[in-house]
């Protein structure tokens, strides 16, 4: 039965998936293209070894472009085994266990819920190369990345000379000023535009992250809306992520949960959080570049670290998470449309800014909350006894009340 739901829920997005494939092939050809166009006629390769030495890095960088960027979706991030459990019985008492999987979260591990599986390791879903990032394919993902953003650079710089030799084509002409000569009709010359743009979102990211060290977001990565300049802006600022990830030996997701540890362990009074898996940058760069060596499910730590550390951390926050919960009973029933105009709308009018799915509800359905908006509850509709995870997702706050007397979520 859990099989049949992985698969039906891999089914569901598989078209939605194939979109955002071609979408960045699409965004890698139109910037290939505009090069190969241009180069011609702005450095011929055949005309010079300069020439010929400038279009061959392009096309490597191009190259390997799409190379790893077929390699991390191929590839896949890696999956913890259906209904695995560890070597030692004992150990079960510290892993958490996926009701969806069967089995038992493997350290580092966390469940998709777009990919139907626990992933090794879990980064982030990336929908720019249409999979999770994690233990398989996170050196690949870097490389991509890597690739990507010199190929922009240079693209960048090329393109942007190639558009003023075409416009001032003729003053160049009436001046008698030699010059490359560049043709653009209106079509090539609207494309060359929108490659350049592409091109300088994703190095100005870059640069700007960088420069700033900026802390990386809350929440899975790369989930803005797919317009051109998020697309290259998104590209950019995961290379400035994935870089200072592989050196800390952090996930996304792991940043997260340390941020959280921070402020629980002081309303606690506990000693401050010690992260098992930093072996200084060295060891933490070997993770990535060798990671074959390493099946995915268990780790090294630092000394006075146990393996279970992290896992133990992450079970005591939702602990704390369900202790702050608010039961809410459902008054009304909600088709879970996400802009429900017609029963709810202030709610319509006020969307919670992410792509996690609304819940259906029924006049008496009982749910967890555990976040808010200001016209939105998050929660979980209880099934019943058991182990089991009734579905989650967001619903208007009007359509249920509480049924409990516990303080609001934070």
């Amino acid at each position: 039965m859990v099989d049949v739901l992985s698969l039906d829920h891999i089914a569901m997005v598989k078209s939605h998936t194939s979109r955002q494939r071609r979408r960045d092939n699409c965004i890698i050809k139109l910037v290939t293209w505009s090069m190969v166009h241009l180069i011609g006629m702005w450095w011929p390769p055949q005309g010079s070894l300069g020439g010929a030495l400038h279009a061959a890095l392009f096309l490597f960088l191009a190259g390997g472009t799409l190379y790893y960027f077929l390699q991390s979706l191929l590839e896949g991030p890696g999956f913890v085994p259906l209904k695995w459990r560890p070597r030692k019985e004992e150990d079960t008492e510290h892993l958490q266990f996926c009701t969806i999987c069967n089995g038992y979260k493997a350290p580092r591990s966390h469940h998709c819920r777009k990919c139907g599986h626990c992933v090794m390791k879990m980064d982030h879903h990336c929908p720019w190369i249409n999979c999770c990032v994690g233990h398989a394919n996170h050196c690949y993902f870097t490389y991509f990345l890597i690739f990507a953003v010199l190929g922009c650079l240079q693209a960048a710089i090329v393109l942007s000379i190639c558009m003023y030799h075409a416009i001032n084509r003729a003053w160049y002409v009436q001046s008698g000023v030699r010059a490359p000569r560049v043709l653009l009709t209106l079509p090539t010359l609207l494309l060359t535009l929108l490659a350049v743009g592409m091109c300088l979102g994703v190095v100005l990211a870059v640069g700007a992250l960088l420069g700033l060290q900026v802390d990386p977001p809350v929440g899975p990565a790369c989930a803005a809306p797919p317009t051109l300049l998020a697309v290259g802006m998104c590209h950019g600022a995961l290379l400035g992520l994935q870089i200072r990830s592989i050196l800390r030996n952090r996930t996304t997701i792991e940043d997260w949960i340390l941020e959280k540890a921070v402020s629980r362990r002081e309303e606690a009074g506990l000693p401050p959080f010690q992260f098992p898996y930093d072996l200084g940058w060295r060891e933490n760069l070997k993770f990535v570049l060798h990671g074959h060596r390493y099946d995915g499910l268990s780790w090294p730590v630092r000394p006075g670290c146990h393996e279970f550390d992290l896992t133990r951390e992450q079970r005591a926050q939702k602990e704390d998470k369900r202790l702050r919960s608010r039961l809410y009973t459902a008054t009304a029933p909600y088709s879970g449309r996400w802009l429900p105009l017609r029963g709810w709308p202030r709610a319509a009018l006020a969307p919670p800014c992410t792509d996690e799915p609304r819940l259906p509800l029924a006049p008496g359905d009982v749910v967890r909350a555990t976040r808010q908006r200001k016209q939105w509850l998050f929660g979980e509709r209880l099934v019943g006894a058991g182990e089991a995870r009734g579905p989650r997702g967001w619903f208007p706050r009007d359509a249920a009340t509480p049924t409990d007397c516990k303080l609001k979520p934070d």
